[in-house]
């Protein structure tokens, strides 16, 4: 590793670090994966202490309270949804200076005209914030299962399960954080950038929902993925290796994104000609 990418790194996990944003994203993915379950059972003893004003009104809410307090699978697959859904939005937005907001502030032009390779201004990037995104989410899975197991009547979700369906939908943050950045590196406009991810996170998993695309080999439904793997009863050789075949998928296209990255990058000049120094 030479002097500009070391340089780099250190760069970024400073500013990842100082400016706080690595507590803010750490708290959010791991506040909302423990706050699913616990909303969820304070949801099923508060209609089960209810169910007399229910019963009178015509309507037996015991089958969905059974069914909300029962097990820890509910838990988990709650805090799975709301961290690849609420919890992403947030880290996207917080990553917008990584992600092409720093070139619009006109930080990297005197490094860039002093020879800062683009390899060594965007691989870094490509490290720090997806690697800490996967690490917390399976953080985040796993205390939301701890939790589960204190709150639901029967533990029906494996540790084994739990940390594997931690590890896919970190992997599937992991993506999204790659995509932020490479929209956002590419043209400098970091909160175009988010939007279009954002937009792209909440609708494409429903379009193929609706277009009824089966999830596995899929690396945009790895959320789903996850999902799933909760509720397996058992997972033989071969789901596990249908599962390694999608992360690696995922893994190629994170790949190819900072390859691209690194190619707009190449692909822009500085330009000093005018009154006002442009990237």
């Amino acid at each position: 590793m030479n002097i500009q990418t070391k340089a780099s790194f250190k760069k970024e996990w400073l500013s990842y670090f100082r400016t706080q944003r690595f507590l803010t994203i750490f708290l959010v993915i791991v506040g909302l994966a423990v706050l699913s379950p616990l909303m969820l059972a304070g949801m099923g003893s508060l209609m089960d202490s209810m169910s007399d004003i229910y019963e009178e009104m015509g309507t037996d809410v015991s089958g969905m309270t059974e069914i909300i307090s029962e097990t820890t699978s509910i838990g988990v697959t709650s805090a799975v949804e709301s961290v690849t859904g609420a919890a992403l939005i947030v880290m996207i937005i917080l990553l917008n200076r990584a992600a092409g907001g720093e070139q619009k502030r006109r930080a990297v032009i005197l490094p860039k005209s002093s020879g800062l390779r683009s390899f060594s201004y965007i691989f870094p990037k490509y490290i720090v914030y997806p690697v800490s995104a996967f690490l917390m989410t399976v953080v985040a899975i796993s205390a939301s299962w701890a939790v589960s197991l204190f709150l639901f009547e029967r533990n029906d979700v494996f540790a084994l399960n739990a940390l594997l369906a931690g590890a896919i939908a970190g992997v599937h943050l992991m993506l999204y954080t790659c995509f932020h950045l490479t929209l956002g590196t590419a043209t400098g406009r970091a909160g175009m950038s988010s939007a279009v991810c954002i937009a792209v996170s909440i609708l494409l998993p429903t379009l193929l929902a609706f277009a009824d695309i089966d999830y596995m080999f899929n690396p945009f439904t790895l959320n789903t993925l996850a999902s799933i793997v909760l509720r397996a009863k058992m997972l033989n050789g071969s789901v596990l290796l249908d599962i390694s075949a999608t992360v690696a998928f995922a893994i190629g296209i994170m790949v190819i994104t900072c390859l691209i990255a690194v190619f707009a990058q190449n692909a822009k000049k500085i330009d000093n000609s005018g009154n006002e120094i442009e990237l």
